[in-house]
């Protein structure tokens, strides 16, 4: 029974993985930015910045995005493992029962036998 318990709670487990695993769309691209009329040595050197705050930008982007989907697949496994360990409680309670059910009719029947 309980190698029953352990394969229906990693089964519920994978699924419960793999539905909850999202791919997340890639980030849109930033807008191209149109190259403005020449100007001084300075107009290259805004543009530089400015491309690498966008950079900058995408990239903490991907990083919230990947932060998200470990935080989910973390969430769910917490979840398949509490669900599993509720599971074997609920057993081993019933194990429990069924047991001292046994053991009491087991001294029933034998103090039957000890008046006869």
């Amino acid at each position: 029974m309980n190698k029953k318990l352990v394969l229906a709670a990693l089964m519920v487990a994978a699924a419960l993985a793999a539905c909850g695993k999202k791919e997340e769309p890639a980030p849109a691209p930033a807008p191209a930015v149109e190259a403005p009329a020449p100007a001084p040595a300075a107009a290259p050197a805004e543009a530089a910045a400015s491309a690498a705050a966008d950079a900058a930008s995408a990239a903490a982007s991907a990083a919230d995005s990947a932060a998200s989907a470990v935080g989910s697949a973390t969430e769910a496994a917490k979840d398949s493992a509490a669900a599993a360990v509720s599971n074997a409680t609920e057993a081993a309670k019933d194990a429990a029962a069924a047991a001292s059910d046994a053991a009491k009719a087991a001294a029933e029947a034998a103090k039957g036998a000890a008046k006869q």
